[in-house]
């Protein structure tokens, strides 16, 4: 009797340890021993709702879940890079981008966006390359074939200063006046007489009235005259009377 008993309660065991697994099977949906998929789509709506802490917040959990399927963590990475973007947090952005191209190198979003992010640092080698990756990627890419163009084309404005950097609007191999020969001699000078040069030819050019132009001319010969017989004076300040000059050409702030 007593050894019936004892069949007796452990079959009672095992029918209720079989009934938990159904019940928590039944709870979750899924079989036992089978891993419960990962939602994004929390992930996915905060982002589509612009709510940038909470898209930094939910894809986070989502991207450290080792359960998340690669293809939606590109997307939750790419959401959250987007809201660190918006945020101004830049590194953190690029940080996120890098782990979307080890996931996928094929992702010629990730390349354009973390291009824009470099250019945004200043960094321009890494940008130029970004956006050329995008484009060898997707020939097609609208945003990226654009930041490939001005940036290509900043790049060569910068190589064109580099080259005439400390040099004059004139020929130092032809100054004869020692004005001339101090300008060329001070690379600060240099610049400030190119940039003064220029911004007068701009001015003139831009004109729509010959009698304007004429006048800026004038005073732009004026100025010269006075810098060539004043240099060398007591309480003459050659730098100082062409800075002055080049405010004047370009107003206050510069343009």
């Amino acid at each position: 009797m007593r050894r019936n008993s004892g069949h007796l309660a452990l079959a009672l065991s095992v029918s209720l340890s079989c009934m938990v697994v159904a019940a928590v099977a039944g709870a979750t949906g899924s079989e036992p021993g089978k891993d419960v998929e990962v939602d994004p789509g929390p992930c996915l709506a905060a982002a589509a709702a612009a709510d940038d802490d909470k898209t930094i917040d939910v894809c986070g959990g989502f991207i450290d879940n080792e359960k998340a399927a690669k293809a939606d963590r590109i997307k939750a990475l790419m959401a959250r890079a987007a809201a660190y973007d918006r945020k101004q947090t830049i590194d953190r952005a690029i940080a996120d981008y890098d782990t979307v191209l080890r996931l996928d190198p094929a992702q010629a979003d990730a390349h354009n966006a973390r291009g824009e992010l470099w250019r945004r640092k200043g960094d321009r080698p890494k940008a130029i390359m970004d956006f050329g990756a995008a484009l060898k990627l997707n020939p097609n890419h609208a945003a990226a074939k654009a930041n490939y163009k001005s940036l290509s084309l900043e790049l060569e404005r910068m190589g064109a200063m580099i080259a005439v950097a400390g040099k004059p609007s004139f020929d130092c191999r032809k100054a004869r006046r020692a004005v001339e020969k101090a300008i060329c001699a001070n690379s600060e000078l240099a610049d400030l007489d190119r940039e003064i040069n220029a911004s007068t030819v701009r001015a003139i050019r831009e004109t729509q009235d010959p009698r304007r132009a004429r006048e800026l001319q004038r005073e732009q010969d004026q100025f010269i005259a006075r810098r060539n017989g004043e240099f060398g004076k007591p309480g003459y300040d050659l730098q100082k009377a062409m800075r002055e000059r080049l405010q004047r050409l370009n107003g206050a702030d510069g343009y």
